[in-house]
């Protein structure tokens, strides 16, 4: 598939402050678009954007929002579908993990993860398609899992949607200029497993990714039209795989990534 060049404009992304969302943030900006940064501290928002206004001139708008909370998420949709404030690429990539199993978690610990990782990227996706699509032009990444493609419980049921959604997107908004991206990273060396107090030898050193090696590459995915982006080689191997061993072999190995 030929090569797009990168859209121009602002970009909205979600947990910007650290791990893959930050990565996100910086090399968007080094690529020039101005940014609307999500998250819920303030305070760690306001640091990233002095940090890239500096570094590489952009505009940075801050919003601070709790996407489990509605009337947070209400307030970056009606961001995402200001028509006088054009966002011409988003990227969900809030984040939102368990470490226990599912009845060892509450119900409202698992509802809580599935507004961020199902209905925020639902009802944010909607809020920026119908402008993008009235323009002609724009792109979503949304940040998925290699999870989705084995049984991990109800993250990777969530993970699963996100993929489902994403590919029928793509296909759905490409002929109306709307570019719709999904992103299943692995192990990525992020703050993101340290919050759910997970020891990084609980995966095998090998199955650890640079952050900035897996934005980048996912940015040059998205730039060649690709409507799945999964990086790095082992795990374009581990999602082939995936599809093809039983359910209940994969299944005896959900403690990896979790200790």
């Amino acid at each position: 598939m030929s090569e797009t060049r990168p859209l121009p404009g602002t970009a909205l992304v979600t947990g910007p402050t650290a791990g893959i969302g930050h990565a996100f943030a910086v090399q968007l900006a080094r690529r020039g678009h101005d940014l609307v940064l999500v998250a819920r501290d303030e305070e760690r928002l306001e640091a990233v954007a002095a940090e890239l206004r500096s570094a590489y001139g952009v505009a940075v708008e801050v919003l601070a929002a709790d996407l489990v909370d509605r009337a947070s998420l209400a307030r970056v949709e009606a961001r995402l579908a200001d028509p006088d404030r054009p966002v011409d690429l988003l990227v969900n990539n809030a984040g939102f993990g368990l470490r226990k199993r599912f009845l060892d978690n509450t119900v409202d610990a698992e509802n809580a993860m599935l507004d961020v990782l199902v209905t925020a990227v639902l009802r944010l996706s909607h809020a920026a398609l119908g402008p993008m699509v009235r323009r002609g032009h724009g792109g979503i990444i949304n940040v998925s899992s290699v999870a989705a493609f084995l049984p991990r419980g109800t993250y990777s049921a969530a993970k699963a949607w996100v993929n489902s959604f994403g590919s029928w997107a793509a296909a759905e908004y490409r002929p109306r200029g709307v570019r719709v991206m999904t992103l299943c990273p692995g192990f990525t060396r992020t703050e993101f497993h340290e919050r759910m107090d997970v020891r990084r030898d609980s995966a095998p050193s090998f199955m650890w990714l640079d952050v900035d090696d897996l934005v980048a590459e996912a940015l040059a995915d998205f730039d060649r039209g690709r409507a799945l982006s999964i990086p790095s080689k082992r795990y374009k191997a581990v999602a082939t795989v995936a599809r093809l061993v039983p359910r209940g072999l994969l299944q005896r190995f959900q403690a990896v990534g979790r200790k």
